[in-house]
């Protein structure tokens, strides 16, 4: 519990949890192996309502804040498989705000419906080869065509790539400027002319999320496909960010904890030199100090979420969290396997496949070393 928590938190971590029981768990194996997410399984979610949470209800969503995004990427982690949240996040949490809080009122009703729905999935594609979190510095360009912007460039680590609908692009439009004053954010449909998916890339980890290379060449869309203002993008991108990582941390505290109960469950039984593994204090105070830690962080998510909801500025705050949870979370997830013995070392074992899916965390979505100076900054 936080002393933010309230009955529609409450019934977000429920119906969340209860569509993971049913519909995750017995079948996550299989999209494992498969490399996917089967899009049956997030047309569902959509008919639910989990892709409408942070949509205002003027559109067809819930209007719910960012403690509402905390509650339901939490759960998602706790899931096990981290592909499987990752690719529902970036659809509702990484892609979808930018035209929630920046595109027009007639992008909104083309687009946002189906998005809701699940009819459409997007992806946010920003990361290039030599841009990652140096955003300021992408080369994917989009010059003024007539009535449009034909789009030239590539992009890296898109997660959704092959398989969203509309693509929300990161482009330069005034090679002129400084780079943080040059970048803008376009919509493309997938079946745009000139639009590729020139590779799908294989992973360590999140082997159910779709995570793809793609390419533009001449790829043109008309004008009304730029979101908000031209060469806003980077103030957008940055926006848009404490979101990003304050669900990926969420996502990364849920996978912590469910560790943590699953480690625990098997320590209680599993026995060596005659008694339970949990009987060693060694053994039972470093998962003591693990949940500690774990719960400390939880804390400090829910806190930030709060100040974001407030409308305070948490960049700070945020960052700590990325930074914290990010490092945190491999901590965790290499105790536990350690304490599962041979067999968290089998690929059978929820903890073997939750420790590769982790170690994404301390780099994806802004990697450890950026966001504590993001914090150095403002100490």
């Amino acid at each position: 519990m936080t002393i933010y928590d309230n009955e529609d938190l409450e019934a977000i971590r429920q119906q969340t949890r209860r569509f993971v029981e049913e519909k995750v768990l017995p079948e996550g194996d299989q999209w494992e192996a498969d490399g996917r997410v089967p899009r049956e399984v997030l047309d569902e979610m959509g008919k639910i309502g989990f892709f409408g949470l942070r949509v205002p209800e003027e559109y067809g969503g819930v209007g719910f804040g960012p403690l509402a995004t905390v509650a339901y990427a939490e759960e998602l982690g706790r899931s096990t498989f981290g592909g499987f949240a990752i690719t529902a996040l970036v659809h509702t949490e990484l892609a979808m705000p930018y035209l929630v809080n920046f595109g027009s009122q007639e992008q909104k009703e083309r687009w946002l419906p189906a998005m809701i729905s699940g009819e459409t999935l997007t992806a946010i594609a920003v990361t290039e080869p030599d841009a990652g979190s140096d955003v300021a510095n992408l080369r994917t360009r989009a010059e003024r065509d007539g009535e449009g912007w034909r789009l030239n460039g590539s992009k890296l680590f898109i997660t959704n790539g092959s398989i969203a609908d509309l693509v929300f692009v990161g482009v330069k439009t005034d090679p002129a400027v400084k780079g943080s004053r040059s970048i803008s954010i376009v919509a493309v449909p997938k079946d745009t002319e000139g639009f590729n998916v020139s590779r799908a890339l294989s992973k360590m980890g999140w082997h159910c999320s779709d995570t793809a290379e793609l390419s533009f060449a001449d790829c043109w869309v008309p004008a009304d496909h730029l979101i908000g203002e031209e060469n806003r993008g980077f103030y957008y991108i940055m926006t848009n960010f404490q979101n990003e990582r304050l669900a990926i941390s969420a996502q990364a505290i849920g996978e912590a904890s469910k560790a943590i109960e699953l480690t625990l469950d098997y320590v209680k039984q599993r026995k060596a030199f005659g008694k339970p593994l949990f009987d060693k204090q060694a053994i039972r105070q470093r998962l003591a100090m693990a949940a500690s830690r774990v719960e400390a962080a939880r804390q400090l998510i829910y806190h930030a979420a709060w100040l974001l909801e407030q409308g305070n500025d948490a960049v700070k705050e945020v960052s700590m969290v990325k930074a914290l949870v990010g490092e945190l979370v491999n901590d965790v997830l290499y105790e536990c396997v350690q304490f599962h013995g041979g067999i968290g070392y089998m690929a059978e074992t929820a903890v073997e496949r939750m420790y590769r899916d982790v170690r994404i965390h301390s780099i994806g979505g802004g990697a450890t070393e950026v966001m504590l100076d993001e914090v150095a900054k403002r100490l």
